[in-house]
């Protein structure tokens, strides 16, 4: 550990497992898991509960779950090797790689259908990078996402392919001008689009050779393998009705109703390989990449890319910039940087931590974060949807910051 840094006090840390347990006792989570590292090494190691509870088969250190959002970190990485090597700008237009996304029009403000529209520049790929681009989420409120939800173009498992799904998006238009406001959206699975064009192979194979095969990640694809079928979670949501939807998200009298059947699930043999949302793996895997971004890209990128990687890109906090839509952190003195948010206030945020944490989270509940001030890398594997359901993250972002002693 670096001279400074304070030490975790072991002792507190632990109240970590209790407070797992009563997830798991109240019936929040079926089952969870939660490693802490600090400058690399392990300081805590928690798992509890069942990865399929129909089963009884317990959520393990070797559990494979879904990390969705998680991804994007990771996509985002491997988009920042090719600027590395000189493949693209940031500043480019999207259409430059992506013809299908040419002539883009936007949503006028205040606009009731989707024919009032008027031409717009064409998204950055650091717009898109930033979700700043007009692109959107089905589960975002109105219009575009709405048509989004209708033309099922949520980037799934068996949605069609990367690229078919891309040309349909393409047929929308913007929710908003670029640059006008924040809004969670579907611009990293175009940029896995991107990365495919620009490299000839499948996102599946850029990340092999460019981050999984470099980091020792060996457990985690798009794809669960038949060797991993058996550690697989199910996935489960407190919702009565679509566990994705948030614009009716209903609370059932199931607090964990099964949604995903690990035996049955679409992750065995996906057709979209989704750079937004589509990777499992497994929690040690997931932290070596927290780790390789912690002290500087190891390799996969350099120590200054990392670094620029984590540092906020917007012109002030989320908040500033009008966001109406659901995202995975506080939006309030928290910024984005390429691939996850920024902490810039931890007060204006409302959840302890430090200035400089970069973290994303995933839709079931998952969540890392990396703070460089304390030489920390936190990550939370679980499998309930929407993550929105629990404050599961704050608490344990305060439970973690209270052991540094």
């Amino acid at each position: 550990m670096r001279e400074g840094r304070l030490a975790l006090d072991l002792k507190r840390l632990e109240r970590i497992r209790g407070w797992a347990d009563s997830y798991i006792t109240a019936r929040r989570f079926a089952g969870m898991s939660v490693l802490v590292l600090q400058d690399g090494q392990e300081a805590l190691f928690d798992a509890r509960g069942l990865r399929d509870a129909e089963g009884g088969r317990p959520f393990e250190r070797d559990t494979l779950a879904r990390i969705y959002s998680m991804t994007k970190p990771i996509t985002s990485l491997a988009l920042m090797t090719l600027v590395e090597e000189g493949c693209l700008h940031l500043d480019a237009p999207i259409s430059r790689f992506l013809p299908e996304f040419a002539d883009r029009h936007a949503l006028i403000p205040g606009a009731s259908d989707l024919g009032q529209t008027e031409p717009c520049a064409n998204p950055t790929l650091h717009q898109i990078l930033t979700h700043r681009s007009g692109l959107s989420y089905a589960f975002n409120p109105g219009l575009v996402p709405q048509e989004m939800a209708a033309r099922d173009l949520t980037f799934a498992p068996r949605a069609g392919t990367l690229a078919q799904t891309c040309e349909k998006l393409a047929e929308l238009p913007l929710a908003f001008a670029p640059g006008a406001r924040w809004e969670y959206s579907v611009g990293i699975d175009v940029i896995g689009r991107v990365i495919e064009v620009i490299t000839g192979q499948s996102l599946a194979e850029v990340f092999q050779t460019r981050i999984f095969d470099p980091l020792g990640m060996t457990e985690t694809g798009f794809a669960v393998q038949q060797n991993q079928l058996g550690r697989f979670a199910s996935l489960y949501t407190p919702l009565a009705g679509d566990a994705m939807d948030l614009n009716a998200a209903v609370t059932g009298d199931e607090s964990l109703r099964l949604v995903d059947d690990a035996e049955a699930s679409p992750f065995a043999n996906p057709t979209c390989l989704s750079g937004g949302g589509g990777l499992v793996g497994t929690i040690d895997d997931y932290a070596r990449f927290a780790e390789a971004m912690r002290v500087g890209g190891q390799g996969i990128v350099s120590r200054a890319t990392a670094a620029f990687m984590m540092q906020n890109h917007l012109p002030g906090d989320i908040a500033s910039l009008g966001p109406s839509s659901f995202a995975e952190q506080p939006m309030r003195g928290v910024g984005f940087g390429i691939g996850g948010a920024v902490v810039l206030d931890a007060a204006r945020s409302g959840v302890p931590g430090s200035v400089g944490d970069f973290s994303w989270g995933g839709m079931a509940s998952t969540f890392f974060w990396i703070d460089p001030v304390h030489d920390l890398t936190t990550v939370l594997f679980t499998q309930l949807s929407p993550s929105s359901a629990t404050p599961a993250r704050a608490e344990l972002k305060a439970l973690v910051h209270g052991a540094l002693m």
